[in-house]
């Protein structure tokens, strides 16, 4: 299951990034983090730029509110939404 922690800013949750994928999207958990799928390659930051519009995009949240906290050079990143509670994030998600 999906581990989301509130933060005095918002809400992180983990992230494992497949780059170089068909499309973008949600393609399921691996342990307690979201499996996503982007099309951008991993050089010259262009999936962590991809992640952050993805999220911003599918959470209907400003790309500002949205950032890495953790992971900028892996695949597994964990992410942070500044304005949005635990459960906000949650029922977003839809999990």
């Amino acid at each position: 299951m999906l581990a989301i922690h509130n933060s005095p800013t918002g809400s992180t949750f983990a992230v494992k990034v497949h780059p170089r994928a068909r499309k973008n999207a949600i393609t399921g958990e691996v342990g307690d983090a979201l499996k996503l799928a982007l099309t951008a390659p991993p050089v010259d930051n262009k999936a962590n730029a991809a992640c952050i519009d993805f999220f911003a995009k599918f959470l209907k949240v400003p790309r500002s509110s949205v950032t890495i906290a953790a992971g900028q050079t892996s695949r597994n990143k964990v992410i942070r939404v500044a304005g949005l509670s635990a459960e906000e994030l949650r029922q977003r998600l839809k999990i």
